[in-house]
Parts: C-alpha cells; structure tokens; sequence
C-alpha cells in the first residue's frame, strides 16, 4: 500500500476520507500537527491543491486535500471559500446566512466540495469536483452533521444534511461525488505506483 497524506489535522475528515477510499490500495495518515497551510487560493480548487502540494513537499509523500464550502446564489456565491471563516462557530455562521439572507424569496445554494492529489514532489496529478444543489431553509432542522448542515436542504429527499443518516449524505454530498469522481482515477495510480 502507497502511504497517502491527508493535509488537514481534523481526524473525522480523515476518517471520512478512508470510508470513501477504502480498498483503494492507499493507506491514509493525519498530516504532522505542526504543519499548517494557509488557504489563500480564490476558488475551492485552488485551496485543494495548495493544501496537497504543500504537504507533498513537506513530508516526501503522496498528498490529498480538498475544499469546500457552502455558496448561496442570492449572496452571490457567500461564505464560498470563506465558509469555515464566515464567523466563529457553526452556530454564528448559520446565524449570518440567515441574517443575510433575510426574507430573500431566492434561497437556492451548493455545497462545493474540491479534492486535489500530489505526488512527492508537490506536482498535482489528480483533481476533481463535487456538486450538491439545495436551497436554504429558514430555521434549522436535524441533529446529525456539522456546519451549515441543518439549514442545507435537498428538495428531492426532503431532507437537510443535518437528518440524513451519515451513509445517505455521503452518497449525495458534494465531498461524495468529487470522491467519486476521483476514485477510478486513483485506482489507476494506485495499481502503476505498487
């Protein structure tokens, strides 16, 4: 198995990344605590592979990091890249969307989700990007998930993130389709790196 580095600290995402990459023939780890990456891309792809690239070189080995976050038509494209950053807890973030969403009638939104791949030496090789369309709600609903996940709500399964059960968003989420886009190219590399 090919030792592959996830550039983030958080070890939910990491064990998110290994539900989705399992039998991959890529064995994930935790980046060093020490080593930070300033996301100071403009786009989510931008974010992903500076995260992946920087990792990279730092520690000799094959990196993955991703991006994502929350855009709102009617904010045109707000939090976007900044959505980790829009205020300091989830709570206060949701509290901003629908604060400056006010009584817009338009409510529609994504969530992006951006992953890039680096080989050892910072080269990316591998990118791709997950879509999920929704609208959202008024007031919160549902326990489960983290973030903007309890006003986020998919119109089709009449759900927001936050009551999905963790298997049905995964299969829905923008982090699950831009995994599943990657995931037969990264069988391909997988199988010429071993």
């Amino acid at each position: 198995m090919t030792l592959l580095v996830v550039a983030t600290g958080n070890p939910g995402k990491l064990r998110e990344m290994q539900a989705y990459l399992e039998n991959s023939g890529w064995e994930l780890t935790l980046k060093p605590e020490e080593l930070e990456v300033e996301e100071t891309g403009e786009t989510f792809a931008a974010n992903a592979c500076l995260k992946a690239s920087q990792i990279a070189k730092v520690t000799g080995n094959w990196a993955i990091g991703d991006d994502s976050g929350l855009q709102v038509d009617a904010l045109n494209g707000a939090p976007g890249v900044y959505s980790a950053r829009y205020a300091k807890t989830d709570s206060e973030r949701i509290a901003r969307v629908l604060r400056e969403l006010g009584n817009e009638v338009n409510r529609q939104a994504q969530f992006v989700c951006a992953v890039a791949l680096a080989r050892p030496d910072g080269a990316i090789v591998l990118q791709s990007e997950g879509i999920c369309r929704g609208e959202i709600l008024h007031t919160s609903r549902g326990n489960d998930g983290f973030g903007y996940d309890p006003i986020f709500y998919v119109q089709e399964l009449q759900l927001t993130f936050a009551e999905m059960t963790r298997e049905l968003k995964g299969s829905i989420s923008h982090r699950g389709k831009a995994f599943a886009a990657l995931l037969p190219q990264l069988y391909t590399l997988s199988s010429s790196e071993s």
